[in-house]
């Protein structure tokens, strides 16, 4: 376990001292990626490498030459990593999150562009591969999302915007006392095959599944689950009291959709704020944003480049 002080800046001013220079950032970097020792991304050899005068590291055995930023969401990128830094920090200590126009003030960048592909490029690197399965009793059902489309100026009026609507699934962890992890996924649409796939992908075998009586989910015992059943039509319980996880959980999605991004979320680019929004629910009680910015990190350089060309497709 990282040990705050010592691994990873404990408070805004140690920040400031630990990551003061380029050089600085790019060695602690280095730890991280390398913590063994270099490994050479040609020849796989482990060794202690030379340097070149562009800060290359440079394989003693074949003589790649290797960055510590290629092949992470840093690669090929212009903004100085004491940039990226403050970006991952900033990110990470606020509760809330915070839109690309926040983050371009606070950093004082030049464009708004280059804010939002940062955060773009953060929001890959939220989602750890092959993370734990949702365990216990878990709640899983369907909701919408008001998203605004901007759209291109047609006139002097200026930017027009279409309202529309996406479909998503949430699965929440009901614990004694309050809820524990979540997972969201958008839908194209709420049949069977779908939110079937993605209770199999989301929640471990020999879970209780607490669904609504939508026949979507009648063969959910079949896939090894408990399947819990509560009819709402003509039910004296209200749903948001029968289900209260996926309700909550539902409505501060759509509030963190409304107040952080004013709702001005692309659907073509929902998945990823989703996953951020998991990555923040599920952290929420964390301690230490300090380790919130230290896993980020460890994140950022083993996830692959995103250009700014790459999310707009």
């Amino acid at each position: 376990m990282p040990i705050a002080g010592v691994d990873y800046p404990k408070t805004w001013s140690q920040f400031l001292e630990w990551f003061h220079s380029e050089d600085a950032c790019r060695t602690f970097l280095e730890d991280l990626r390398w913590s063994a020792g270099f490994t050479c991304p040609k020849c796989s050899v482990v060794d202690l490498p030379s340097r070149s005068t562009r800060g290359r590291l440079v394989c003693r055995h074949c003589k790649h030459q290797a960055s510590v930023t290629a092949g992470s969401i840093f690669d090929k990128t212009r903004t100085e990593l004491r940039v990226w830094f403050a970006a991952i920090w900033y990110v990470t200590n606020q509760k809330h999150g915070v839109s690309a126009l926040g983050l371009q003030r606070v950093l004082g960048l030049g464009s708004y562009e280059t804010a939002w592909t940062m955060l773009h490029r953060l929001r890959r690197a939220m989602v750890v591969p092959g993370r734990d399965l949702l365990q216990g009793e878990v709640e899983v059902d369907e909701s919408y999302l008001a998203l605004t489309e901007r759209k291109a100026p047609l006139s002097a009026k200026g930017r027009q915007s279409n309202t529309t609507k996406a479909m998503v699934t949430i699965a929440v962890e009901i614990l004694p006392k309050g809820f524990g992890r979540i997972r969201i996924k958008r839908l194209d649409r709420g049949n069977q095959e779908n939110l079937q796939s993605f209770i199999a992908q989301t929640v471990a075998p020999g879970s209780v599944v607490h669904t609504d009586g939508s026949g979507a989910y009648k063969k959910v015992s079949e896939q090894g689950f408990d399947h819990k059943v509560t009819v709402h039509l003509g039910s004296d319980i209200p749903a948001h009291e029968s289900m209260p996880g996926v309700h909550r959980v539902a409505s501060l999605l759509q509030r963190w959709m409304m107040g952080t991004h004013h709702g001005a979320v692309q659907p073509s680019q929902l998945d990823y704020y989703l996953d951020e929004f998991v990555f923040r629910f599920n952290r929420r009680k964390s301690s230490s944003r300090g380790l919130l910015f230290y896993r980020l990190l460890q994140q950022a350089v083993v996830t692959g480049p995103v250009t700014y060309g790459s999310v707009v497709a």
